[in-house]
């Protein structure tokens, strides 16, 4: 019955064959053109693993193979199986192969082994039991059964004829290079009939990777120079001796060498160029070269030309906000420290280039700086003024006085003010709604009726002489009641003949109305006013101890004249005139 069987080798770095570790995978079946297939590949050691002997796959019957099964767990509790079934003597670790097939092994530390087959095909194409990598000497190997006599072989690459000498039964692949992997077979005469034996795949893995050089590209004049030829070496064989050769513009600069690294103590101008490096093995069989690296020697230059930049520009930033200052430097060579500085501070705020101050408080108001060293100057940036704005807030309005009732013809006073907030702030004065005035105060004299209502301040200030961020805080809402005068009492003070005024006095024991006409006799009672006529009451004087109640003659008198208007506001007769004598 045809199959395709994948055959994995691996060997531990020192070990020596003809015992070798082996392990088979199975991966399906599989028939091309008639004949039996079989693949060949290489991977790591499985934990439980089959050794071959002689080691050479695939194995052959004729051959008298012995199989060992190496694994965890005690010996006596091997188990072996063919095709799937139990076989052989158990408990033991070797087992003589007496017929072909599939054979695996379990131990029960560590599980059952990969399949291993064991061919007894007439013609067979066999490679050595080891892992194949750049560099080996390798011989194919084409076998008839037994001692049956075998003439006329060819060898065939991807079905493609290798040609050669016709008498010869072995195929040499040396030293191998990863074009040589493929798939392999052989044909010829074994006895009288033409055969062909099943394809073999054969995987040629690298001995090492492709070397890549590593270097600083632009180092300065007078610094050290370290190069680096990085080559990864094959897991397969981790230990094989590899040299390096260093170039600079073609020319060897360093090696062969052991050792993956080149080293120039202190570097001029000319060890500028383009570097390169080689890897070989030991014997030179496989070699492999790295990429070119330019490498050019700067001349030492002092740092200059250190600037400040601030994101939000011009370092203006609002409390709890962020800020990013910048520092770059125009010239300077070698490696390149930076350090920042806040005026009045003693701590340094930050290192590197770049320095973020985030939820930036009162404190990181002021100046900053930012110095450039290379180890022996400093060159400084010009200070930069960093601005952090408090909003406005808690805008309040007190007014005078107290009281939010007042009577028309009052001055009325309201000033409006903010808990925090930076300077410059604005103040805008609002009447149900409406904007009346600027300013912290609003004045409001002889207030009327119509100046009752809400009154509201909003305090403003801004980021930025472009006012690209404004900030407001808008008072509680103050409400102002205006009530009129009383429409009896009129109140005036003349001078120069023009007051009209009674003043009134309180009584000590008796309050008394007492009138005196000029010029005649007291008037009659009076009667109840005309239109146009001034009422006034209240009219009282205090008797003073010793004297008449109607006395017109008092030391140090004090006399108000009144004049009384006639209906429809005429003047009445000149006689009509009454002074009050207190």
């Amino acid at each position: 019955m045809p199959f395709v069987v994948t055959l994995i080798l691996s060997r531990q770095p020192g070990e020596r064959w003809p015992q070798q570790r082996v392990t088979a995978r199975a991966h399906g079946w599989g028939h091309r053109d008639g004949r039996e297939a079989q693949t060949l590949g290489l991977a790591g050691a499985q934990t439980t693993q089959l050794l071959v002997e002689p080691p050479w796959m695939p194995a052959v019957l004729w051959d008298r193979v012995t199989l060992t099964c190496q694994g965890l767990g005690a010996t006596s509790a091997t188990t072996w199986y063919k095709d799937g079934q139990r076989w052989g003597q158990q408990g033991r670790d070797h087992l003589s192969v007496t017929m072909s097939g599939t054979y695996t092994c379990d131990r029960p530390g560590t599980g059952r082994s990969p399949p291993m087959t064991v061919l007894d095909d007439p013609l067979v194409l066999q490679v050595p039991a080891r892992a194949l990598l750049e560099g080996d000497t390798v011989t194919l190997r084409c076998r008839g059964r037994q001692k049956n006599h075998l003439s006329r072989v060819r060898f065939y690459r991807e079905e493609k004829d290798l040609g050669g000498s016709l008498r010869g039964t072995e195929l040499s692949l040396s030293p191998l290079q990863l074009h040589h992997s493929g798939r392999y077979s052989c044909a010829g005469l074994v006895g009288s009939w033409q055969s062909r034996s099943a394809a073999v795949t054969v995987t040629v893995h690298e001995l090492f990777s492709v070397p890549v050089l590593e270097g600083p590209p632009t180092p300065t004049e007078g610094s050290p120079l370290t190069l680096s030829c990085l080559s990864t070496p094959s897991p397969l064989r981790p230990r094989a001796p590899l040299l390096h050769v260093f170039y600079r513009d073609g020319q060897v600069v360093g090696g062969p060498q052991g050792s993956p690294q080149l080293l120039v103590p202190a570097l001029g101008v000319a060890h500028s160029g383009n570097y390169g490096c080689e890897v070989h093995s030991q014997g030179g069989a496989v070699q492999k070269s790295s990429a070119r690296l330019r490498v050019t020697v700067r001349s030492e230059v002092r740092p200059s030309g250190v600037s400040l930049s601030a994101q939000p520009p011009w370092g203006q930033v609002a409390l709890g906000d962020s800020l990013v200052l910048n520092c770059s430097v125009t010239m300077g060579t070698g490696p390149l420290s930076f350090s920042w500085h806040q005026e009045g501070s003693g701590a340094l705020p930050g290192t590197g280039p770049c320095l973020e101050l985030c939820h930036i408080g009162d404190n990181d108001s002021g100046q900053y700086q930012c110095r450039v060293s290379d180890g022996d100057s400093v060159a400084k940036s010009d200070p930069l003024n960093v601005t952090v704005l408090v909003p406005v807030a808690n805008a309040t309005i007190i007014p005078s006085p107290p009281s939010h009732q007042v009577h028309a013809g009052d001055n009325v006073t309201l000033h409006c003010s903010v808990q925090v907030g930076s300077a410059p702030v604005t103040f805008t004065w609002l009447h149900n709604g409406q904007e009346v005035a600027q300013g912290p105060l609003l004045e409001l004299s002889d207030v009327e009726v119509g100046d009752s209502g809400t009154y509201k301040c909003v305090a403003t200030n801004q980021l930025g002489q472009d006012g690209h961020r404004v900030f407001q805080a808008l008072s509680p809402e103050l409400a102002l009641e205006v009530t009129p005068g009383s429409p009896w009492v009129t109140v005036a003070a003349g001078v120069g003949g023009v007051l009209s005024f009674l003043v009134l006095l309180m009584a000590v024991n008796v309050t008394w109305r007492c009138w005196h006409r000029v010029g005649g006799a007291p008037p009659d009672p009076p009667a109840p006013p005309e239109e146009g006529e001034v009422l006034y009451t209240h009219v009282v004087v205090t008797k003073r101890a010793g004297a008449s109640p109607c006395a017109t003659t008092l030391q140090d008198p004090q006399v108000t004249y009144a004049e009384l208007r006639g209906p429809q506001g005429r003047p009445r007769e000149p006689g009509d005139i009454y002074g009050n004598v207190l």
